[in-house]
């Protein structure tokens, strides 16, 4: 497939700059495959789009305030990092941004401080560093770090509003370094509707690392180096999904997040269904591009991304790329809103 196929134009102020007033306000495209068709709702609509029997699964990770401000210990200049992981050491990967080149050996004075970082060498491009605290990494970040918004939103500056909206109601696990964001338009009296139509749900955890906001740049998608997230799946959460496919039911994935996990769970499974499905730990490097055989997912709900993403390809995987290029020109001539923080979804 060319993947100039899937690319799109988008006026800049389609991009979603803040969330929606109210989480599930947002606008929600609903793509049927088996129709080839394309309708409108709002997100709060979406009980009444699914059937009693559906699952809905969740990504329950919970994004860390991994953003660090700081200044260059020697030279007083202005230092920004990202924290990525960090080792059984103490030893934490960031990527850095500074005017001038960092050397093995200097310090970054964290603020508002005392916190001091001593970049002790490098590994793949990313610094390596060693906090001078020895609390542990989501102590720290929460006392120093801020909101790691993507980029496109206000150039990466967050606000004090960030901290709440840029995590689902129903984040759990720490490890994110961005949000799961089709799991940011759920609310809790939303989950209530949804349970009173006799649709449940379940979690799974996918940790987001940086890589997901990496574009594809070669023209051949098999020599794209795809990015590794940590992922889980539980024994129960295993048991709800075998249960739904006995029962009839729709595996409805929230966030391409999700997907990546079921079908990363499934990548040791002999049999071509979901009847051996267990649990499942580790980390998944799982590149989903057209054509693409499902073997857990029925139905996903999904936020708009950036051309040339591999989230992109992996909608395209499951709704089928012309339908997926089709809903793609009805949102920008619809004007929905863009990425994290815009409108969703649904295909079907």
């Amino acid at each position: 497939m060319r993947l100039d196929y899937l690319d799109y134009d988008l006026p800049p102020h389609l991009i979603a700059q803040h969330p929606c007033a109210e989480r599930d306000q947002s606008r929600l495209l609903v793509a049927s495959r088996a129709e080839q068709s394309l309708n409108h709702y709002v997100f709060h609509e979406l009980p009444e789009l699914l059937d009693s029997g559906d699952l809905l699964v969740l990504n329950d990770t919970r994004v860390l305030p991994a953003r660090l401000l700081g200044c260059r210990a020697r030279t007083g200049g202005k230092w920004e990092g990202l924290f990525l992981s960090a080792d059984a050491k103490g030893i934490w990967e960031l990527l850095c941004q500074t005017r001038g080149k960092l050397t093995e050996g200097e310090s970054i004075e964290i603020e508002p401080g005392p916190l001091t970082l001593e970049l002790v060498g490098r590994r793949e491009g990313h610094w390596l560093v060693r906090p001078s605290d020895s609390g542990s990494p989501i102590e720290l970040l929460g006392r120093y770090g801020h909101v790691p918004l993507p980029p496109y939103i206000r150039k990466g500056r967050a606000d004090a509003t960030d901290r709440d909206r840029y995590q689902t109601v129903y984040a759990r696990a720490a490890g994110s370094v961005a949000a799961p964001t089709a799991g940011l338009h759920f609310t809790p009296s939303l989950f209530e509707r949804l349970e009173q139509r006799g649709i449940q749900r379940t979690a799974v955890t996918l940790h987001v690392g940086l890589g997901t906001f990496q574009p594809i740049h070669v023209d051949d998608l098999r020599q794209h180096c795809m990015h590794r997230e940590w992922g889980e799946l539980l024994p129960a959460t295993a048991a709800a999904i075998v249960e739904c496919k006995a029962r009839g039911g729709r595996v409805v994935a929230v966030g391409t997040t999700c997907v990546r996990l079921l079908e990363s769970a499934c990548q040791e499974i002999e049999e071509a269904s979901t009847t051996g499905l267990r649990a499942w730990s580790g980390e998944t490097e799982l590149f989903i591009y057209p054509p693409y055989a499902f073997r857990v997912v029925d139905a996903l709900v999904t936020n708009f991304h950036l051309p040339r993403s591999t989230l992109l390809l992996l909608v395209a995987a499951f709704a089928g790329v012309d339908l997926a290029r089709n809903a793609y020109k009805t949102a920008v001539g619809q004007e929905y809103r863009f990425f994290s923080y815009g409108d969703a979804m649904l295909i079907v």
